[in-house]
């Protein structure tokens, strides 16, 4: 039987050797690391992920005698099903922003508020509390075009917004419940959301700061310009930046498009958090009524789908556009999103052959009887299964189910949230190509592949490593038990 390990090594050869050596697009390279990976996978690892998904042994069966291209077509669709809306929504936010001058009139508040010096700054502190409540890729679809809209403003640093943007957001989903990861950690290892509310957002700081600080330094060593692209061209955005306040659409009106998706995301985000589902919310009926229109609202496709037409709004508004003109904006937004979409979801489908050869299981055998502290061990377990399948999720995932039964040991010597922030900080270790966020990241903010791995890969992974030493020096200072 093939090794796991000799199939991740073989994908990981056909993707990068494809895209950086051949010049084969992302989505072509992907795909055929995804048949490549499923092609070296026996039926017999097959079997045995979708019993570990809690199949039958009858219906795993079933699913590993599909043929390869069906399975990878559904692992291709699930993330399709993840993202796909969110994504074709935000494109047309973002582009509808940028054209009507919403996200110039945001930058300019942001501005007044922060200085141009420290307006990086006010980006990082932004997507990081912004992500605690909606999810990482939201985030990074809506601020992304004022970044962009920043960068144009300054003349510089454009790398640096688009950096402080990601960091932020990528740390918050590792650590600050109601994020879904950190959410799932202190279920499986009986952790307080309170207390991992609060030592999430104290380590999140420390390590945005740590990756603030290494932007600075990409920013400098690696100067990238802010480039076209079919969703924002440099000239309408220049020509926008131009204008004068009077001619922008007012704040609230400029702030709505984004505003209302990530309100009502928080709202339903905070009820599913801390309300049994079931059971009525509160004991007025008008209450309840209203709470119910907000969770409606609050769901991630709905709320970017009424965000975009808030956006289109503005964007008529502004510039008295007729219908089919308007129609011809949103087909340009939807082709700039759809590329994305493609890209993102082979990037899911390969990280989904990986998960089916078994990688997850086999880190676990060879990390099991691995004697180490079991802090280094967890931030050990989920760097490496992170690294291996691309899913953060999956890593998390894998260290809790390795370390949930000794994180219940009485004599553990520490209070288990620090197993929590070790696992969600090895998670941030190493994004690259098998991973669907990095193609987000990579394509909202125009950087090419080898520029994302020069970028956000080395930043991302220091801020993850800075999370594991500051928890392992925060367990032995503050134990608190």
């Amino acid at each position: 039987m093939v090794d796991p390990v000799l199939i991740l090594l073989v994908g990981v050869i056909v993707v990068v050797g494809g895209i950086i050596g051949f010049k084969l697009h992302p989505f072509l390279a992907l795909l055929l690391a995804a048949l490549t990976v499923a092609l070296l996978t026996p039926t017999e690892l097959v079997q045995q992920y979708f019993i570990g998904k809690g199949m039958s042994e009858a219906e795993a069966l079933k699913q590993a005698h599909k043929s390869i291209g069906e399975r990878i077509a559904a692992e291709f669709g699930n993330t399709c099903t993840k993202i796909g809306i969110l994504i074709a929504m935000a494109a047309i936010i973002g582009k509808a922003m940028l054209d009507s001058g919403a996200a110039e009139k945001i930058v300019r508040a942001m501005l007044r508020m922060t200085g141009v010096k420290n307006a990086p700054i006010g980006f990082i502190l932004s997507s990081f509390f912004l992500t605690i409540p909606v999810f990482v890729d939201t985030v990074i679809f809506l601020m992304m075009p004022l970044a962009k809209a920043m960068g144009l403003r300054l003349g510089k640093n454009y790398l640096l917004l688009a950096l402080s943007v990601i960091a932020g957001a990528v740390m918050a989903n590792s650590y600050v419940p109601p994020s879904p990861g950190p959410l799932f950690l202190v279920g499986a290892l009986n952790v307080p959301i309170g207390l991992m509310m609060v030592c999430g957002v104290l380590l999140g700081l420390c390590t945005i700061t740590v990756g603030y600080l290494m932007a600075i330094f990409l920013n400098k060593k690696i100067p990238i310009p802010l480039r076209d692209s079919p969703d924002a061209r440099l000239d309408d955005i220049r020509a926008i930046a131009e204008k004068d306040d009077n001619e922008l659409p007012s704040l609230g009106w400029a702030l709505l498009p984004a505003a209302f998706p990530l309100t009502t995301i928080c709202i339903r985000s905070a009820i599913e958090a801390f309300h049994k589902s079931g059971t009525p919310i509160s004991s007025s009926a008008i209450i309840n009524t209203m709470l119910e229109v907000l969770l409606f609202f609050g769901d991630k496709n709905i709320a970017l789908l009424t965000g975009g037409i808030f956006a289109l709004l503005v964007l008529a508004s502004q510039k008295k556009t007729t219908k089919d003109k308007l129609t011809a904006f949103v087909q340009t937004a939807l082709m700039s999103g759809g590329g994305i979409i493609l890209i993102t979801a082979a990037g899911g489908a390969f990280g989904g052959m990986l998960q089916q050869s078994g990688i997850s299981a086999r880190i676990a055998d060879l990390t099991k009887g691995y004697q180490m502290a079991l802090i280094p061990l967890a931030f050990f377990i989920s760097m490496v299964v992170r690294t291996a399948q691309g899913s953060a999720t999956v890593a998390l995932i894998t260290a809790s189910g390795i370390l949930a039964g000794m994180a219940q040991n009485a004599n553990l010597g520490f209070h288990p949230v620090y197993l929590c922030l070790a696992i969600g900080s090895g998670a941030k270790l190493v994004p690259w190509m098998n991973d669907a966020g990095f193609w987000i990241m990579c394509k909202t903010s125009n950087l090419t592949e080898k520029e994302a791995l020069q970028t956000i890969a080395p930043m991302q992974s220091l801020m993850g490593i800075t999370g594991g030493v500051l928890t392992m020096l925060a367990a032995w200072l503050f134990p608190l038990v």
